[in-house]
C-alpha cells in the first residue's frame, strides 16, 4: 500500500516524497488510486499515516501542507467487521497544481486492522466498478449530480453493495 496500482503524476509523486519525508513515516495510499475506477487529475487520493507520536505529526503535516490546526478534523472509523471505534484526524487537501488529497491520522497501534480494512475494498467486482465509473461520470465529467449524492452513491456502493461492510468514518467538529 505504499505503492500505487495506478500511476501516480510526476507532480504527484514529488508531492508524496517531499511530504514522507517530511514527516519521516511512510504513506499509505488506498481508496480509488488502487482501484480500476481510479480517474487521474480527478479522483481525490487517499492516504493513511500511522504514527507513535500524533500531535507532533500533526504539527509537521500543518507546516508541509501550510494548514491550520482547525483543518484538521477530530475523526471516529468505526469497523463494521470488528465493531471497534478508532479515533484520528482528517483533513483535505487541494494544492495549486489541482492535486486533492484526503489524509486521515491514526495512532500507529490501530494500522494493521485499518490497512487489512482498506485492502478489503482494492479488488471490486467488475459490476461494482462500472456503477462507480457511472457515478463518476455524472458528477465529474457532465456535472449533473452534487458532490453530496456522488458520495452517498458512492459510499453506499463500496460499503453495502460489495461486501455489506458498515464501516463509517464520523467527523467530530469541534
Amino acid at each position: 500500500m505504499e505503492t500505487t496500482k495506478n500511476k501516480l503524476s510526476i507532480n504527484e509523486e514529488i508531492f508524496f516524497n517531499s511530504l514522507k519525508n517530511y514527516i519521516n513515516k511512510p504513506i499509505y495510499f488506498y481508496g480509488s488510486i488502487q482501484r480500476d475506477d481510479y480517474l487521474p487529475q480527478k479522483s481525490d487520493i487517499d492516504i493513511d499515516i500511522f504514527t507513535d507520536n500524533i500531535d507532533s505529526t500533526l504539527h509537521l503535516l500543518q507546516n508541509f501542507l501550510n494548514l491550520q490546526k482547525s483543518d484538521f478534523k477530530k475523526s471516529l472509523y468505526k469497523m463494521d467487521k470488528t465493531n471497534t471505534v478508532i479515533p484520528g484526524y482528517k483533513t483535505k487537501y487541494v494544492d495549486p497544481e489541482g492535486l486533492n488529497v484526503e489524509i486521515s491520522l491514526y495512532d500507529e497501534k490501530y494500522k494493521t486492522e485499518i490497512l487489512r480494512e482498506h485492502q478489503s475494498k482494492f479488488n471490486l467486482p467488475f459490476y461494482i466498478t462500472v456503477v462507480l465509473l457511472f457515478f463518476k461520470l455524472l458528477y465529474y465529467n457532465l456535472n449533473i449530480i452534487p458532490l453530496s449524492w456522488y458520495s452517498k452513491w458512492k459510499k453506499f456502493v463500496t460499503n453495502y453493495c460489495f461486501d455489506n461492510n458498515k464501516a463509517e468514518f464520523v467527523i467530530l467538529d469541534l
